[in-house]
């Protein structure tokens, strides 16, 4: 019996990635930010001729099973490479990005399954500055994006996907064998990433970085993800260190917030209930019931989010979050 499946990442630059002086040449469009990518793909060649991603790691694998154990095994699939669009007075053009080899080691094979291991990324299209420690102390060069992905596949049928490493830019959205999505890298790291993602410091230098993992939101959180980020007046956006109180239990609440970078924990009387990352949406239930927080919410790393005041949003959509966010406490 054979048995296939697969796990893939689509890197790409959402609106909220950048702050600060870095994101001029962005406002400017001279870059450009992404799409965010579908929650079922389709189609993962079409996304990148659509310059829907950065890079794409598709890992792909099979094994034998005969009589309940592993006879025979083998991996395809591979890294997929888009472009970076730059605009400069009126014109524009296609800066390639550049694949490294994709990395895969031999796979860990037992009797009953095998886990295969694929990294896939390489240099992104534009060359940026950057502070070396050598003369002339500044070097022009475009850092590298990757992801490092684990899929194993067991004789009874049972697949376990895993990210091991990413790098800390751009935003890595994890897709299942069925090509829907499944997780998300919670934390983007621009400064550490333009800083650090050369040569010795990538999987290609013998160096990986872990990543920081969560579920994704509701369907209907994500629409207000991009409602909220795509209007007319610029949101009120809030940059808190970890360990930073969001929302305390028993608090007066007048806010909502949609997470846009980091991951947060909620509790309910000192228990923990959820790690949640970007795109949720939090706070609703003050504004509905009796005007105070009914879970405390903690900064778990550095996040950044929106702040909404409650006459942006219907009644009838807080109720309906506030229906998703209690089946899943249960």
């Amino acid at each position: 019996m054979r048995i296939e499946s697969s796990v893939t990442s689509i890197s790409w630059i959402p609106s909220e990635a950048i702050s600060g002086m870095s994101r001029l040449p962005f406002d400017m469009g001279v870059g450009h930010y992404d799409e965010s990518p579908p929650d079922q793909v389709e189609d993962l060649e079409e996304l990148r001729r659509g310059d829907r991603f950065r890079f794409a790691n598709h890992l792909a694998a099979w094994i034998e099973v005969d009589d309940g154990r592993v006879v025979g095994w083998g991996h395809s699939g591979g890294g997929m490479v888009g472009a970076t669009v730059v605009r400069l007075g009126g014109r524009s053009m296609s800066v390639a990005a550049v694949a490294f080899p994709d990395r895969r080691p031999e796979p860990t094979v037992a009797e009953t399954s095998v886990r295969f291991i694929q990294t896939a990324g390489g240099r992104t299209g534009l060359p940026l500055p950057r502070k070396v420690k050598y003369p002339p102390f500044v070097q022009i060069s475009a850092p590298l994006a990757w992801t490092t992905l684990a899929l194993t596949i067991h004789a009874d049928g049972r697949v376990e996907n895993e990210v091991i490493g990413a790098s800390a830019f751009p935003r890595h959205w994890i897709y299942d064998q069925h090509m829907k999505l499944a997780q998300k890298t919670g934390l983007i790291d621009w400064k550490a990433w333009t800083g650090k993602a050369f040569g010795s410091h990538t999987p290609w230098g013998d160096e990986d970085s872990p990543a920081l993992v969560t579920e994704v939101e509701t369907a209907l959180e994500h629409e207000l993800s991009a409602h909220f980020m795509r209007r007319g007046s610029k949101p009120d956006i809030r940059n808190l260190k970890a360990g930073h109180v969001l929302a305390a239990q028993g608090e007066p609440g007048e806010e909502l917030y949609l997470l846009l970078d980091g991951v947060v924990s909620v509790e309910v009387d000192g228990e923990l209930l959820a790690h949640l990352g970007p795109g949720v949406v939090l706070g609703e239930r003050a504004l509905l019931e009796s005007g105070r927080r009914t879970s405390s919410v903690k900064a778990v790393t550095a996040i950044r989010v929106a702040a909404i005041r409650p006459d942006e949003i219907e009644p009838s959509v807080l109720a309906e979050l506030a229906t998703h966010h209690r089946r899943e406490s249960q």
